[in-house]
């Protein structure tokens, strides 16, 4: 139960950081990305690659992130000068173009070369040997704090609905179903840090390389997160709100648009080769197989069912989707013992589509989203 713990909160934190990035370019840009597989992608070979070559994992990772950075450039200089759907056009076919590129030509594995579609197995992973005493105490503390921070972050958020509801009195229904929203939320955020944090410490104590794995993914996650935040709260951050909106006003007032949607492209690229490192560094061995279309799609869905345009809600979205990934793989083939593996699969597939919609119906700015502030009208 531990493993497995470890293990979802792993892939939630890894889905998480990859859709912050597509959040970054659709809910605060206005950008519509369909191919953001492929800066993960590139994020994962390079730091594969990379760290085959000696440099430290680390330092592979950022130069991971880098390179998927200067494909968001390379991108962005090709197509946001045109009107926006050729830019939803182009990135399909780039993710795809990287996939079968890797799976046909091949990679340099330390001294040697072999075949993409082979794979690339036996890679370094970070903390995948076990430390000494001391340096485990160090991580369940960090664990510790980081478990602290989200709690404490948690009471400020819903405290700011709070005293909003408290403001007006509780007369406007905007703000009651925020902070009913908000205590919601925060209630299953803590429930789940608890869970992993109960986890994560035994995982640390008797020491699990994925238990370590998953401490270094959440403080990455936690700092990308808070400097997000700071980022979109910034003029930099209202001014891409305002091209998500009509980009003729920012114009109109001297900003110069295309650098901006360029910046947004780049750094949510980077975000996603960053979790592309991490998505290498948990599976242990990668092949392009790994990589589908399919992967840019559930990062849509975890943006749209937390809502566009907000961090929490794309983590919260993040958090659904593997929740439901995880129940339905363990239930579903007790309830359903006529079916096959496959059929179960689009059955699961079938029930987040009708999930969709009635969300969609209900509640079209997602969980947390903000109604105004609604991009899918674009």
């Amino acid at each position: 139960m531990v493993e497995y713990l470890i293990f979802l909160a792993i892939s939630t934190t890894i889905f998480a950081l990859f859709s912050l990035g597509l959040n970054l370019q659709w809910g605060y840009t206005g950008l519509i990305n369909f191919g953001h597989i492929a800066f993960m992608t590139l994020g994962a070979y390079t730091t594969v690659l990379f760290s085959f070559q000696g440099f430290p994992l680390l330092v592979s990772a950022v130069i991971g992130a880098v390179v998927a950075a200067l494909l968001g450039l390379i991108i962005g200089l090709a197509t946001l000068r045109l009107r926006e759907d050729y830019l939803a056009i182009v990135t399909i076919g780039v993710g795809e173009l990287i996939r079968l590129v890797v799976n046909n030509q091949e990679l340099p594995v330390g001294d040697s070369w072999i075949p993409g579609a082979f794979g690339v197995q036996s890679y370094p992973i970070p903390l995948s040997t076990e430390p000494n005493l001391f340096f485990r105490l160090l991580m369940m503390a960090l664990l510790t704090l980081l478990f602290a921070v989200t709690w404490f972050g948690l009471w400020r958020w819903i405290g700011s609905a709070q005293r909003s509801w408290q403001a007006d009195q509780g007369k406007k229904v905007s703000t009651r179903q925020e902070l009913a929203s908000r205590w919601g939320v925060g209630i299953v955020f803590a429930l789940l840090t608890a869970a992993i944090y109960i986890s994560g410490m035994i995982g640390l104590y008797d020491y699990q390389p994925k238990a370590g794995l998953m401490l270094l993914s959440l403080l990455v996650l936690g700092f990308v997160f808070w400097r997000l935040e700071i980022l979109v709260r910034s003029p930099w951050g209202r001014v891409l709100k305002a091209i998500r909106e009509d980009e003729e006003i920012p114009k109109a007032v001297g900003k110069d648009v295309f650098w901006y949607k360029v910046q947004s492209l780049m750094l949510g690229g980077a975000m996603a080769g960053i979790a592309g490192a991490f998505f290498a560094w948990q599976l242990s061995a990668i092949y392009p197989d790994n990589f589908q279309p399919q992967l840019t799609f559930d990062a849509w869905i975890m943006v749209i069912l937390g809502g566009s345009g907000n961090n929490i809600g794309t983590i919260l979205g993040a958090v659904i989707f593997f929740t439901y990934d995880a129940m339905t793989r363990e239930f579903l083939p007790k309830i359903f013992t006529n079916l096959s593996s496959d059929q179960l699969g689009a059955f699961r597939i079938m029930i987040i589509g009708l999930i969709l919609m009635i969300l969609m119906i209900w509640r079209p700015q997602g969980i947390l989203g903000k109604k105004e502030e609604l991009t899918l009208g674009k």
